[in-house]
C-alpha cells in the first residue's frame, strides 16, 4: 500500500517529514493541503490530525500526525539503526533535541519566520532574541562534533533543520554561528536531500 504525506510546502514541519522520506529513499505521494482555502479544518482531514495540522502520514492507512512522531516512526519503519538508536542513552540524546525542535525552535526562528511569513501577532524582538539564543547553544553544542549528537546524524539533525536554515526569512541572522553554517551543509550534502524553499522575506528581502 503507498506512502502519503500531507503537506505544505512552507511548513519546517512539514518539510521535516518530507525531508526524511527523500533521505530514507521512500517513494511517497506528496498531497499539498490548500490551508488558505480551510482544508485542514475539514472532518475528513480532523479524522486524521485533531489539531488541523500538517503534516499527517498516512502509511498504507496507519496515521501518523506530529513531524517528530512522523520521523521516530519512519526511522523505526524503514530507516538504519543509527537513525535513531536502540542504545538507551544515544536514544535520550536523540529525543533531548527532539524536544528543542519542538520548544525552543519552534518558538523562536520558526515564530520569527510566521511574522514575515504570515504576519502573526507576535513580538518580533522577543521571538527574535529566542532564536539567537538557542542557535548559540546549538553553535556551541556542535563545536567539538559533526551532528547534533555526535558523529553520526539521526532524527534529531533532520527535526532541527528547516527553520534553522530558513531562519534568515524570520530576520534572524545566521551568518555569526560558523557551526552551525558547517551542519547545514553536512545535512545538505546527504545523498537523497531536498531543499526547504525559500521565500523572498525578512533578511532576504534584500539579500
Amino acid at each position: 500500500m503507498s506512502v502519503k504525506l500531507y503537506d505544505f510546502p512552507l511548513s519546517g514541519h512539514a518539510h521535516r517529514a518530507k525531508l526524511f522520506l527523500s533521505l530514507l529513499d521512500v517513494d511517497a505521494e506528496i498531497i499539498e493541503v490548500k490551508l488558505a482555502e480551510g482544508e485542514h479544518k475539514l472532518p475528513a482531514y480532523l479524522k486524521m490530525n485533531s489539531f488541523g495540522q500538517v503534516p499527517v502520514l498516512d502509511d498504507g492507512g496507519v496515521i501518523i500526525s506530529d513531524s517528530n512522531a512522523i520521523l521516530i516512526y519512519l526511522a523505526k519503519k524503514y530507516g538504519k539503526d543509527y537513525w535513531l538508536p536502540d542504545d538507551p542513552e544515544r536514544a535520550a540524546a536523540v529525543q533531548r533535541w527532539l524536544s528543542v525542535a519542538a520548544g525552543p525552535i519552534a518558538f523562536g526562528p520558526a515564530a520569527a519566520r510566521l511574522i514575515t511569513l504570515f504576519g502573526a501577532p507576535l513580538n518580533a524582538e522577543e521571538v527574535i532574541d529566542r532564536a539567537h539564543s538557542i542557535l548559540t547553544i546549538i553553535d556551541r553544542e556542535l563545536s567539538d562534533k559533526p551532528f547534533i549528537t555526535g558523529d553520526q546524524v539521526t532524527i534529531a539533525d533532520i527535526s532541527l533543520y528547516s527553520y534553522i536554515a530558513n531562519a534568515p526569512e524570520g530576520n534572524v541572522d545566521i551568518s555569526q554561528y560558523t557551526n552551525v553554517g558547517k551542519w547545514l551543509h553536512r545535512i545538505e550534502n546527504l545523498q537523497g536531500f531536498i531543499s526547504f524553499p525559500k521565500s523572498d522575506v525578512g533578511l532576504r528581502k534584500s539579500a
